[in-house]
């Protein structure tokens, strides 16, 4: 889970390009979504956001430690299908299930979209779903770090559906132990991709812990690549393809 300032938002979702897809936004209370589709899908994107988070917030009205723990809670097989994603990406990374809540929420309202667009983008504070029918460049917002907007992910069509999340221990406001300026993971859950880069982020406190980070994500089944900035430093692993901005 990561959230940005206005500001910040505006900066990192500058860097999301991709031809011949039309951007729109829509903001729910906390949900501020960035959307791009083969056609404006506004209604369509409202309903699903509405559903997902009748679903979370009856589920946390009914379960408090929900929202607040910071460590996995076991498995509810009576919880909606959402909240359940979120239970088992927080289980593999070792966090709380609200570490995967905007990935989760990108994720299943892409999903719902796909249902009239072959192809869409769905960015929820940093946190990305995407399936693709062309090359994608996803740059990466870090703050002050000199390599801020200077590095992307190269997202091709075979690749997607994906998912792409970065955590941040210094841009935004969300929880984060760690002094990371970037981890962006890569995965084929939106849902675990939060989780992860919450869980490698809250390890990354200086340039020397970037290995210790992958060796986290090494440990993680279903997770395809990391991006770590700390500084004037970074380290990728796994398979991403990078490219300059």
């Amino acid at each position: 889970m990561n959230a940005f300032k206005a500001e910040e938002r505006t900066l990192y979702r500058n860097l999301i390009t991709a031809q011949d897809l039309i951007p729109f936004s829509l903001v729910i209370k906390e949900t501020d979504l960035l959307i791009l589709a083969e056609r404006l899908l506004e209604e369509e994107a409202k309903q699903a956001v509405l559903h997902y988070r009748f679903q979370l917030e009856g589920y946390i009205h009914q379960h408090p430690a929900f929202l607040t723990s910071l460590i996995p809670l076991p498995l509810d097989e009576y919880a909606p299908p959402m909240v359940q994603e979120m239970m088992r990406a927080a289980a593999l990374a070792q966090v709380g299930p609200m570490a995967a809540v905007a990935g989760a929420i990108a994720e299943y309202v892409g999903k719902d979209l796909l249902t009239s667009t072959s192809q869409v983008v769905v960015e929820n504070g940093g946190d990305i779903f995407l399936k693709v029918a062309q090359n994608i460049t996803i740059g990466v917002y870090a703050g002050t770090s000199p390599l801020s907007n200077k590095l992307g992910l190269k997202i091709t069509p075979e690749a997607s559906p994906l998912g792409v999340c970065t955590s941040s221990g210094t841009v935004g406001h969300s929880l984060s132990f760690g002094k990371a300026d970037a981890v962006t993971v890569v995965a084929r859950s939106a849902s675990l991709a939060d989780a992860a880069a919450t869980a490698i982020g809250n390890l990354v406190k200086e340039v020397k812990d970037i290995e210790r980070g992958f060796a986290y994500a090494h440990s993680m089944q279903g997770i395809l690549g990391v991006l770590i900035i700390v500084a004037d430093k970074f380290g990728a692993w796994g398979d991403i393809e990078l490219t300059s901005l």
